[in-house]
Formats: C-alpha cells, structure tokens, sequence
C-alpha cells in the first residue's frame, strides 16, 4: 500500500496501521503512463482510484465524438464511476492518466470492509460523500447557469495546482466552454490581476 494513501487513512478516519494491513488484500499499487486507460465505456468498474502522484480524469464522449470532462483527480483525490462499480453496470465513462502516474487501486467492499472493522469510520465516510454530493451539485448549478468567466474561477478555486499541468482544451472541456473562450477569459483575468496589482501600489 503506498505511503501517501496509508499516511491519508489514518489523517482522515484516525485508522490504525494494523488496520491497514489487515485490508491489503483489497489494495494494489499501480504505476500507470501518460494516456493510459484504467476504465473504458462499455467495461464495468471494479476500482476506485486513489491518485498518490499525477493525474487522473473521468470522461465521456458525445455521438459525435467530443469529450465531456467530468472530474479530475490529482493528488490524495479519488476517482470512480460509482454506477459501474456498485451497480455493476457498463460504464459510460472513461478514467485515463492526464500525465505518468502513481495511483492505489481500491477493490469494491474495502471501505466497507474498513467500517465493518471500526463503524466509527462511518460518519467521516458519509460526510465525506454528503460534500462530493454537495461539490458536483454546485458543479452542474455552475454549468446550467455560470457564465465562462465564473466556471474558470471556481475551477482555479477547485484545483488551484491544474492550470499549468493540465491542456487547455481539457480545462476548456471541463468548463463545457471552448477552448477560444477558455483563451479570451484568461486574457481577461490576466489583464485584470495586472490592474489591480497597480492599483494597489
């Protein structure tokens, strides 16, 4: 088990080591290139990802083939589709490695599994899942009603260390704008942080 999801557990659910190692059998640790697909439309998932180094993103594709970035998920971030997974349905999307990365591959059942051993993990797990819940809630709000300007900014509030590892026209899809608008709301942002930076000399 990696190091960092190890030192995550036990920050997060107050976990001890034993506890751990008793669940390893549910755990793999994976290198995984640039590019690389972990999850495919039409596969049903079996993992939840756990990102230790690098990133991760969830997409679909439309009929005509444009894609729809849905999450990403850089580091001490999970990534899964819940539907496919515990549902046992084809999936829709695809999980790919946005850059080389270091990811810890979660069996079905091992959170289950780690309540089970200390129930009292239960309530951070479902205050944990209430705010994703609440974050892809106020997501769609933001794509339904935000104008490009206002879903650039609450994606540099959301993953502030992305701008300058992820392609543009991820972050454009992401946005659900085009990439020439991504371009046009980064000019704009950068010539008013230039204002006011003067302003405030």
């Amino acid at each position: 088990m990696g190091n960092v999801f190890r030192d995550y557990l036990q920050n997060i659910m107050e976990l001890p080591a034993e506890t751990l190692d008793i669940c390893q059998d549910m755990v793999s640790y994976h290198s995984v290139k640039k590019s690389e697909f972990l999850l495919s439309s039409g596969n049903i998932g079996g993992y939840t990802y756990f990102v230790e180094k690098g990133i991760l993103r969830m997409y679909s594709l439309s009929t005509c083939g444009k894609e729809h970035i849905v999450q990403f998920a850089p580091e001490r971030w999970m990534v899964t589709d819940r539907r496919s997974t515990y549902m046992n349905e084809p999936s829709v999307y695809y999980i790919q490695a946005v850059e080389k990365s270091e990811v810890v591959f979660l069996q079905r059942g091992f959170l289950e599994k780690i309540t089970s051993l200390h129930p009292q993990t239960s309530t951070k797990l479902l205050f944990y899942l209430q705010r994703n819940i609440m974050l892809m809630q106020h997501r769609i709000n933001m794509l339904l009603g935000g104008t490009a300007e206002e879903r650039y900014l609450e994606f540099l509030k959301q993953y502030p260390q992305l701008i300058s590892r992820v392609p543009l026209y991820m972050i454009a899809s992401y946005l659900g704008i085009t990439p020439e608008s991504l371009s046009r709301v980064r000019r704009f942002e950068s010539m008013r942080s230039a204002l006011l930076g003067k302003s405030n000399t």
